[in-house]
């Protein structure tokens, strides 16, 4: 090859061309097993094309790089110089052999070629697909926005599935299809479409298993905590910067919703920083010194203190300029340029939650209400905004094993979602949606030990509330009203067939002996702590009589259950817009932080 020397070739340096030019730094810096993907791509080119050059000069050794693929890459990747200085470095080599034999540099000249070839197609696929596993969508529509990568995303919405993985989800799809058909198929919710789907793993600092405020942790800061502690380090002397934080600083206008009260766990876990997540007083304070600006669903709780003799919480941020609304006219008549804003659901149900979409009353707003309404509200900030929505009563239903309740709420979740979708349809170049769980309840699964391989999801259409509504409407009325010895489970069969569509005529001996056990219980205010196990396993905590009307409807139905508490499994991730293609693969709750960091373009330090 004219005009070339093996001396000259070997100051030819491909590696520090791509380092620093191939692979932007920011869009891979939450992903290593991203950067790992390119760096072999392009790795196998850099490699081939100088393979071809060697042969046709008749060089007959390469060297090879001195970074091995595998290379340690921290969470949060160096900028792509950096690599190019501590990299490119070493790589004056010399172990070239030159040789006249035509026949092997010919045959080195085209096995390099093909291989040129190959990795040059793989490239340019990889500009149009992401670089690693990525669910893909049965519909066009999703197909074509999967390639959306470009920029930076100014609205980011996080849907957070509080007690949500596969089986709430897998569920939720069934029902769907089996209250309008007996065909053997799903109905797709709009998320579980997204062109990009993840796994999350979501152990804590001290057990497999989280609780919501270390998932919450991991989710909004990036670190792993203790149970029950929230932002802070697992010796509760380190505070964590979240998110929501970092975007608020850079601008962006914040949105938290949640159909559980706004300081419980999850929402808390985007602004508080408190050594035990049931420091509710201390976590309102909070809320009002935060600033963002949009807060609604539920209620917050102990805003007076546990105590009732602390300063109103609802009052400071009052003076810190939030307007509050509790109804629906005083929420209809928000309007953009209302300000901070604090609205809190005008029904209120299980300690100032939202009610659960099962009891919901037509005309009451819903999560999906309250996630359009933060839009209206946020977008007419040039910085965009960041929106984290909760369908925390998924968890609720589930700690309860009460499938009816977890459905509709999951479903209404995805409506919540879909006001997300219009919303970036609007804006398709600028939008980031990602759908995950902090972890899974209940250890639901779909199959039955006594129903084998048939599911009967019809059966649970038939339920009309939620367990905490048929104990606030029926059994706590009935039992106030009751003296013990005069209580019947007769009287309530009635009550039990409207609000759950169990027909005690059709169950066998052996369900009829649980419920009526059951009822004695619950009469005689039996309500069963995990002091005596055997008592715990049956009911969890709960109303006797109600738990074991949600289990027989569940077991009937073909739903199973191996807790009342949360369980270790990975949680499912689905993304869609700008820079969608994070979010595949599988790794940690605490990337999601990181990746989310990433699609925002925001400079987080370590913590």
């Amino acid at each position: 090859m004219p005009g070339i020397t093996a001396e000259q070739l070997d100051e030819i340096d491909f590696r520090c061309f791509y380092t620093r030019a191939a692979i932007p730094a920011r869009a891979l810096a939450g992903d290593p097993v991203r950067y790992d993907s390119a760096h072999a791509i392009l790795l196998i080119f850099y490699t081939n094309i100088k393979h071809i050059i060697q042969s046709m000069i008749s060089i007959k050794a390469i060297p090879k790089t001195n970074r091995p693929l595998d290379a340690p890459v921290g969470r949060i990747l160096e900028p792509a110089h950096n690599y190019n200085a501590r990299y490119c470095s070493s790589l004056k080599e010399k172990q070239m052999n030159q040789g006249n034999n035509r026949k092997i540099a010919l045959s080195h000249m085209k096995r390099g070629a093909l291989c040129a070839v190959l990795a040059a197609f793989s490239i340019a696929m990889s500009a149009h697909t992401p670089l690693f596993a990525a669910a893909r969508a049965d519909n066009s529509a999703e197909r074509n926005t999967a390639t959306v990568q470009s920029g930076q995303a100014k609205y980011v919405f996080l849907f957070i599935g509080d007690g949500m993985a596969m089986p709430q989800i897998s569920a939720a799809e069934v029902f769907a299809t089996a209250r309008s058909s007996k065909d053997v198929n799903i109905t797709k919710m709009s998320f579980t479409r997204f062109p990009v789907s993840g796994l999350a793993t979501t152990y804590d600092a001290g057990t497999f298993i989280t609780d919501s405020a270390s998932a919450g942790t991991a989710l909004a800061a990036g670190n792993k905590t203790l149970s029950g502690v929230i932002n802070m380090d697992p010796g509760k002397t380190k505070t964590y910067k979240t998110i929501a934080e970092y975007a608020h600083e850079a601008g962006m206008k914040i949105g938290i919703v949640s159909t559980v009260t706004l300081n419980h766990a999850t929402p808390a876990s985007f602004y508080a920083k408190v050594p035990s997540r049931s420091n509710y007083y201390d976590i309102a304070v909070q809320l009002a010194d935060s600033g963002f600006e949009y807060f609604a669903g539920g209620a917050v709780s102990q805003n007076t203190g546990k105590n009732n003799d602390q300063p109103d919480a609802i009052e400071r941020a009052k003076a810190q300029g939030y307007a509050y609304v509790n109804s629906k006219e005083g929420f209809a008549a928000l309007k953009p340029g209302a300000g901070k804003v604090i609205a809190v659901n005008e029904t209120l149900q299980d300690d100032g939650a939202m009610p659960y979409e099962i009891d919901r009353k037509s005309g009451d707003l819903s999560l999906a209400d309250y996630t359009r309404k933060g839009i209206e509200l946020l977008q007419d900030n040039p910085k965009g905004f960041f929106m984290m929505v909760e369908g925390g009563k998924v968890d609720w239903a589930c700690h309860a094993n009460d499938a009816g309740a977890s459905i509709h709420d999951v479903l209404a979740f995805d409506e919540a979602v879909r006001a997300a979708v219009s919303f970036a349809e609007a804006h398709p170049r600028e939008t980031l949606i990602v759908i995950t769980g902090d972890h899974e309840t209940g250890g639901m699964t779909i199959g039955f030990a006594g129903t084998q391989y048939d599911t009967f999801f019809d059966k649970v259409a038939l339920q009309k509330k939620s367990f905490i509504a048929f104990n606030s409407d029926v059994l706590s009325p009935y039992k106030k009203n009751t003296p013990r010895a005069q209580a019947r489970l007769s009287d309530l069969i009635p009550s039990i067939k409207d609000a759950f569509g169990l027909d005690y005529n059709g169950l066998s001996d052996f369900q009829k002996e649980q419920l009526e056990f059951a009822f004695q219980r619950s009469m005689g205010n039996e309500i069963e702590r995990p002091v005596a196990e055997d008592r715990y396993l049956l009911y969890g905590g709960y109303e006797p009589l109600t738990v074991k009307i949600t289990q027989i409807m569940n077991q009937t139905a073909g739903i199973g259950w191996t807790s009342y508490a949360h369980t270790g499994v990975p949680v499912p991730t689905f993304a869609k817009g700008v820079h969608q293609e994070l979010f595949g693969g599988y790794y940690d709750n605490t990337d999601i932080f990181r990746k989310l960091a990433s699609a925002m373009n925001l400079s987080i330090a370590l913590q």
